[in-house]
């Protein structure tokens, strides 16, 4: 199981997303990633990671695990902010 952290930047970019059933399928992500189902990952560099979804543009939830049990979400994006995301996501993790 994961203890998720969340950034202010991850919590509004969630909460801006309009597609009510994308918000739903990345919620249940989420829930499956608690409970200890990482899924679809891959590094991007730097020690961050994302997580992918298969829906839509193809959203991605840039995270970083710290120690074995917690991961901080640091932000989120789709297929098509996915270079600014990372370089975002590196940002918000070195500050």
């Amino acid at each position: 199981m994961f203890l998720l952290e969340k950034t202010p930047e991850f919590d509004k970019w969630l909460k801006k997303l309009k597609d009510r059933k994308a918000k739903a399928k990345i919620l249940l992500r989420l829930q499956r990633v608690e409970a200890g189902n990482l899924g679809d990952i891959s590094a991007v560099g730097e020690g961050i990671e994302e997580f992918r979804v298969h829906y839509g543009p193809g959203y991605r939830i840039y995270f970083r695990r710290q120690g074995e049990r917690i991961i901080l979400l640091l932000i989120g994006g789709d297929k098509s902010s996915q270079e600014f995301d990372i370089k975002k996501a590196k940002s918000l993790w070195n500050q």
